[in-house]
């Protein structure tokens, strides 16, 4: 991260990992900007996947381009900020690449993630999506700022390791 550009963090990987509430947990402990990345989709992707339909690249390029200017307008603004997006792909990432940016995987086991997904409620991404989520998932390489935090630990505990690892001071 530069010293003139307030840090944003980008929370990936796949559906069901946790992304939304440790993010949340995470923007809140720190009084940074949050941004619930799917709710940045188009009504049409929205659509495709609750259909069971996985989206190409061509339907994730506006919603990639959408969460990027999420990401330039906060830094604009000044403010520091953390949002989720999937971010799969390294290309993917590629088009939310600043030099401010921190991409923090919640990284474990399909199983795990799949039995997290049977009790979630009310949420558009089906459980059958998740094996491809998975096949689709480039885990960021040593060249990419990001880290990875393990889903074998509670959110707090989640929460409290990005804090350590990136050296953040909570306000809370």
């Amino acid at each position: 991260m530069t010293a003139s550009a307030p840090p944003v963090l980008v929370f990936m990987g796949p559906s069901g990992t946790g992304k939304s509430t440790v993010a949340a947990m995470l923007a809140g402990r720190l009084d940074w900007a949050f941004q619930e990345g799917d709710d940045l989709h188009p009504a049409a992707n929205v659509a495709k996947m609750a259909a069971g339909h996985a989206l190409d690249d061509e339907d994730r390029r506006p919603w990639l381009d959408t969460v990027a200017s999420w990401i330039d307008e906060t830094t604009a603004a000044g403010r520091p900020g953390v949002i989720t997006c999937s971010a799969l792909r390294r290309r993917y990432r590629d088009v939310l690449r600043r030099d401010n940016v921190t991409f923090v995987l919640l990284d474990g086991e399909a199983a795990t993630v799949r039995q997290r997904l049977m009790r979630r409620q009310g949420h558009f991404m089906p459980p059958a999506l998740l094996d491809s989520q998975f096949a689709t998932l480039e885990t960021p390489g040593p060249d990419e700022n990001a880290i990875a935090v393990a889903l074998d630990q509670t959110p707090q505990e989640q929460v409290a390791e990005v804090i350590r690892r990136l050296d953040l001071q909570p306000t809370a």
